[in-house]
């Protein structure tokens, strides 16, 4: 996704929100969130170098976060989730459950380091991206979730939800995913077929494009599709998706 692709909500001078596309005159503002000044640092010299995006604020633990959050009104916070005091799990979910704020929360990892991942996801984080990926990438992901999009990585995402799945499957004597289903349990109620394979595709990491060229749709098909699982599922958007496909043994 390129800074033309995305999209801000700018009301100012109007009754109704009206779409402003984010470029430099309405740059991405970008809140960072990691107990590591020199990281800090790091970061905000890669996304400040980006014409389209603006880094409006840093903070040092979640609680700082969570109140950058409400006063500066950014449309994403990079959030690292190991900090001291309120933690990035805590800071996101208090982010995402403000009803006043709308920034969507990137939280970055060191993969093999941070066991609340999961948790992230479910606290309402639209994505995560590896601490130690390209420049471009951590630009591109800041616009995605500037735009609203869940940032779903299928090698990463796939791989970490998995891995924290099957953790508590076997830990309450399961073997899996599926160990989380009642024994017989529909696995997707409501769904049509086309919606679930949809719902496969979506835990997949797939985009609506990547999605409508596998199902031979047209996109606006698809994101229709995408809409109606996560109204039927009562899920706020992609990234449940992932977590419920694979708490419920959907993916292969």
């Amino acid at each position: 996704m390129t800074g033309a692709d995305a999209v801000r909500w700018d009301t100012t001078g109007t009754d109704e929100a009206a779409e402003v596309p984010f470029g430099p005159d309405h740059p991405v503002r970008v809140v960072l969130a990691d107990d590591q000044a020199l990281l800090r640092a790091g970061l905000a010299t890669i996304l400040g170098a980006q014409p389209d995006i603006e880094v409006v604020g840093q903070a040092g633990d979640g609680a700082e976060a969570v109140a950058l959050a409400r006063s500066l009104r950014p449309d994403v916070v990079c959030m690292d989730v190991q900090m001291p005091g309120v933690d990035g799990l805590e800071a996101t979910r208090r982010i995402t459950a403000d009803p006043d704020v709308t920034a969507g929360v990137l939280v970055l990892t060191t993969f093999n380091r941070d066991d609340y991942l999961l948790e992230s996801l479910r606290a309402g984080a639209a994505g995560f991206l590896l601490k130690n990926s390209r420049p471009e990438q951590l630009a591109d992901a800041v616009r995605a979730v500037a735009a609203g999009d869940a940032l779903l990585s299928p090698e990463v995402t796939r791989a970490v939800i998995a891995r924290a799945v099957v953790g508590e499957g076997s830990a309450a004597g399961g073997s899996g995913p599926a160990a989380r289903r009642a024994p017989g349990a529909p696995s997707v109620p409501g769904l049509t077929e086309r919606k679930l394979e949809v719902l496969r595709l979506v835990a997949r990491g797939l985009s609506n494009d990547e999605i409508a060229a596998e199902l031979v749709l047209g996109r606006a098909t698809v994101k229709t599709h995408v809409s109606n699982v996560l109204t039927k599922l009562g899920l706020r958007d992609r990234v449940q998706a992932v977590v419920y496909a694979f708490e419920n043994g959907l993916t292969d």
